[in-house]
């Protein structure tokens, strides 16, 4: 996929629509992921995966844009989601590579992205 962009065909806009997120296997795709030391895949094979993180990291964000948006203002939680989101729609704009690197890289941003939908989801304390 080097130097190309791709986009999910979504004409119905169910992306954004709320819909549970399949959590557990993709938590179980970034812990692999992110344990690897030295794999051997074929740059296709990267390719996929990051399409696959890549396209969960979307759908978490929308979680936690919607949950920060319902938020009152005073919540310095909404504060904290819009920097990490800010971050999170720089490295989604970021091209595909087919190396281990850039799968890590989605790896750790699904991770974020989960502990910032953890944080908003939290009953708040005191």
């Amino acid at each position: 996929m080097s130097g190309t962009h791709s986009g999910l065909h979504d004409p119905h806009g169910l992306f954004d629509a709320g819909l549970p997120l399949d959590r557990a296997p993709h938590e179980a795709l970034v812990t692999a992921v992110l344990a690897w030391n030295d794999p051997d895949l074929a740059p296709s094979d990267y390719e996929q995966i990051a399409l696959q993180l890549t396209g969960h990291a979307r759908a978490v964000a929308a979680d936690v844009r919607r949950h920060a948006a319902a938020l009152p203002k005073s919540d310095g939680r909404g504060a904290l989601a819009e920097v990490v989101l800010r971050e999170a729609d720089g490295r989604l704009s970021a091209p595909l590579e087919g190396t281990a690197r850039c799968v890590q890289n989605r790896a750790r941003l699904v991770r974020a992205l989960y502990t910032r939908l953890d944080r908003l989801t939290a009953r708040s304390t005191g």
